[in-house]
């Protein structure tokens, strides 16, 4: 059993998803670990991983569309503000969605289907710098 870990940054900006899968595939292919599995871990609360399609950018904006809707900025319920208005939003939006992802490796690849793509999602108004853990693991 091999094990490869790398540590990836990634340039947000504002409320918005930001594909990866590149910068993943790429850390696989170092691993050169055939039969395997990728785990992805982000190392925030208020952003989150995803995998959505890629082929059609309304998909993305319309996730982004629904959470805003679902978990609004400056809600009053909320008495956790002190990075601003969509501070306690963005900690609720990471909690409904995932921190981390495991991706089966087969033949040197990640086995994703044809149109999935993974993604940072930031949940923050501003941009950020996110770092992103990737564990390789396999033969």
């Amino acid at each position: 059993m091999q094990q490869h870990q790398a540590t990836l940054t990634v340039a947000t900006h504002g409320q918005t998803l930001t594909e990866v899968t590149r910068d993943i595939a790429c850390v696989v292919s170092m691993a050169q670990i055939t039969t395997g599995l990728v785990t992805v871990f982000i190392r925030h609360t208020s952003a989150s991983l995803l995998i959505q399609e890629n082929a059609d950018p309304d998909v993305q904006h319309d996730l982004v569309a629904f959470f805003r809707r679902l978990v609004p900025d400056g809600d009053r319920l909320f008495v956790h503000t002190s990075e601003g208005p969509d501070d306690m939003p963005a900690h609720v939006k990471a909690a409904l969605t995932q921190t981390s992802l495991q991706i089966p490796i087969s033949d040197g690849r990640m086995v994703l289907g044809m149109w999935q793509g993974i993604y940072v999602f930031e949940h923050r108004s501003m941009p950020h710098q996110r770092t992103l853990v990737v564990h390789v693991l396999g033969t």
